[in-house]
């Protein structure tokens, strides 16, 4: 089990960026394909992206594809979420997730067990 700590979001304007980051600490970060999940008031949490152990893999939701983009620097135990040209239908709470089971990247978020509290992110139109 790892905790996961996110930070980086914001205030910003539509056509604007912002850069996520989760930090985990206590487990083996190497181990765990990581995902990003956001919620916006009033909808069901939605899929954004998800990298493999090794970075060498990655996904990205139909809706963030071409402006948003996941890694992972596995000597820091930390993903990241690089968020460019926002709009203001991004607009939710961004949570980092962990899953530590070997079945290969899932959009799915029953597949994670570990959770981040969350970071808002707001674009204004």
């Amino acid at each position: 089990q790892v905790q996961l700590v996110e930070s980086g979001g914001g205030l910003v304007q539509a056509g604007g960026s912002l850069r996520l980051t989760c930090v985990a600490s206590g487990g083996s970060f190497n181990n765990y394909i990581m995902g990003w999940f956001r919620q916006a008031p009033g909808k069901e949490r939605e899929f954004v992206a998800a990298i493999s152990w090794s970075g060498g893999s990655a996904i990205h939701a139909d809706s963030v594809k071409g402006r948003f983009t996941i890694s992972r620097d596995n000597a820091k135990n930390t993903v990241y979420l690089q968020m460019n040209s926002l709009k203001p239908e991004d607009t939710a709470v961004y949570r980092c997730a962990g899953d530590s089971k070997p079945y290969g990247i899932s959009r799915s978020a029953t597949r994670y067990d570990d959770w981040g509290q969350g970071t808002q992110v707001t674009v204004s139109s």
